[in-house]
């Protein structure tokens, strides 16, 4: 695995949450009940998490709310930069933002599905004069070093 330069797993799912506070005041943005709560389950869960996993887990405490509610807090979170959305798992991870805006790069263990993150902003001063990045994605396929054991 590539040297990361920042440790994802010294961030305690609190932090992040406080992080994610602090980012929405700044833009002033509203930090609702429902999408804390969103962010809240991301953070916690070990891994990729899928929206519809997410939906079971949100119906005790909201009333069951349907797909288009989870869906438009996953994209008011990922559109702050709070999540990253993981293309070829259709999943979510939660970002710490101890780096800022950065380009995230994702290592996915195809045996055992798990996921580590670097920042890739190396690859930000690839970009052509004039050209602006609305979102990117990088994904790399392969087995980790625990399951490759």
């Amino acid at each position: 695995m590539p040297d990361c330069k920042h440790d994802h797993e010294s961030c305690t799912p609190q932090q992040m949450i406080e992080a994610a506070r602090q980012i929405c005041a700044e833009k002033e943005r509203r930090f609702t009940p429902l999408r804390e709560h969103v962010f809240h389950l991301i953070a916690h869960h070990n891994g990729p998490v899928k929206a519809y996993d997410l939906l079971d887990q949100l119906k005790p405490e909201l009333g069951s709310p349907k797909p288009p509610t989870v869906y438009r807090a996953l994209e008011f979170l990922a559109g702050l930069g709070l999540i990253h959305r993981v293309e070829a798992l259709n999943a979510y991870v939660a970002c710490d933002h101890s780096q800022g805006r950065h380009v995230a790069e994702f290592f996915i263990c195809e045996k055992c599905e798990g996921l580590q993150e670097r920042h890739a902003n190396d690859h930000v001063e690839c970009v052509p004069d004039g050209f602006s990045i609305n979102r990117s994605v990088i994904e790399h396929y392969g087995v980790c070093k625990k399951c490759a054991a």
